[in-house]
C-alpha cells in the first residue's frame, strides 16, 4: 500500500506543482465562482449582491444579440471543428509519408497557429477587403466585374470567419493527429497491405479508432477555441455586419464594458462555460473508463 501510494504521489512533483496549484484555485476556481455568483445579482457598473435569482438569465435568453449570438457560435463550431478535424487529418496522412523537408512543411504548417488571432483576423480582413484584396487585385488584372466581398454581406461574413478559423486551426491538429499516426505499429501497416486492405480503409476502420485519445485532445482544443473566439471576429469583423457574426464573447465583453451590465455579462459568460464543462466531463468519462478496462485486464 506504502509503494502504491508513493508511486501516485511523487512528493518532489507535489512541491513542485503547489505555486501552480495555488495560482489556479486562486485565479480560475475562484473567479469562475465569483462570475457564477454574481449572474444571479443585479451588478451593473460594479458588481454587488443584491441578488435577483434567475432574473438576469431570463433577460439574456429574450435578447436577439444573444440568440444570434449563440446561433453563430453552433454554426462556427460546427464548420470549423469538422473541417479541421477532417483537413487536421488529412495533412497528417500526408506528414506521415516521410516525406522531404518534413520540418519545413510542419513549421509552415503550424504557422497560423503560432499567430495572434488578432493577427489572423488582419491578414483575412485585408484579403477579403474588396478595396485591397482578392477583388482589388482581379479587377487590377482586368477582369473588372469580378466581385467577391464577403465581409461587407451579413448573409456570408460567418462563411469568412470559418475559413479564417480552418487556416489558422488545422496546423495544430495536425500535429496532434501526426503524433497519433506515429504511434501506430508499424506491423500493423504491414498486416493490412499483406491482406489487400485498400490504405484508406485501414485508415477508417483501424488506424483512426486507435487513435482515440488523439482525436479526443484535438477536439477538446477546438471546442475551447471556438467558445472563446474573440479576436478573430473583432479584427475581421467586429460582430458585423450589424450583429451577423458577433459570438458569445463578443456579446459578453460589449455588455460589460459598453452597456455596463456585469449581471448579464456573467450570465451569459456561465451559459458559455457550460459546454466546456460538458465536453471535459465527457473526455473525462471516456478516458476514466478506458483506464479501468485497462486495469481490469492486468
Amino acid at each position: 500500500m506504502q509503494r502504491s501510494w508513493r508511486r501516485r504521489f511523487h512528493l518532489p512533483a507535489v512541491i513542485g506543482t503547489i505555486p501552480m496549484i495555488l495560482v489556479a484555485v486562486g485565479v480560475f476556481v475562484i473567479g469562475i465562482g465569483f462570475s457564477v455568483l454574481w449572474s444571479f445579482t443585479s451588478s451593473k457598473l460594479f458588481p454587488t449582491y443584491d441578488f435577483v435569482g434567475l432574473a438576469q438569465y431570463r433577460r439574456l435568453w429574450a435578447d436577439s444579440r444573444w440568440l444570434v449570438s449563440v446561433n453563430n457560435i453552433w454554426f462556427f463550431g460546427l464548420m470549423s471543428i469538422s473541417c479541421n478535424m477532417v483537413f487536421g487529418y488529412l495533412l497528417a496522412v500526408f506528414m506521415d509519408q516521410r516525406i522531404r523537408q518534413e520540418d519545413l512543411f510542419r513549421s509552415i504548417f503550424l504557422y497560423p497557429f503560432a499567430m495572434s488571432l488578432i493577427v489572423t483576423g488582419l491578414v483575412w480582413q485585408w484579403v477579403l477587403d474588396p478595396n485591397l484584396g482578392l477583388q482589388a487585385a482581379m479587377r487590377n488584372l482586368g477582369w473588372s466585374s469580378f466581385s467577391f466581398a464577403p465581409l461587407v454581406d451579413a448573409n456570408t461574413a460567418i462563411y469568412a470567419l470559418v475559413v479564417a478559423g480552418i487556416w489558422q486551426g488545422s496546423g495544430v491538429t495536425m500535429a496532434i493527429l501526426l503524433a497519433g499516426l506515429r504511434g501506430v505499429d508499424e506491423e500493423i501497416w504491414k498486416a493490412a497491405r499483406v491482406d489487400g486492405i485498400p490504405t484508406w480503409r485501414t485508415h477508417l476502420s483501424i488506424v483512426a479508432p486507435m487513435m482515440k485519445g488523439a482525436f479526443a485532445t484535438a477536439f477538446v482544443l477546438q471546442c475551447v477555441g471556438v467558445v472563446r473566439v474573440y479576436d478573430l471576429v473583432i479584427a475581421m469583423t467586429g460582430g458585423g455586419p450589424g450583429i451577423a457574426t458577433s459570438m458569445p464573447a463578443v456579446y459578453v465583453i460589449q455588455l460589460i464594458t459598453v452597456r455596463q451590465n456585469v449581471g448579464q455579462g456573467m450570465a451569459a459568460a456561465t451559459m458559455m462555460l457550460l459546454p466546456v464543462l460538458v465536453v471535459l466531463a465527457f473526455s473525462g468519462l471516456v478516458l476514466w473508463r478506458r483506464n479501468r478496462r485497462q486495469e481490469a485486464r492486468v
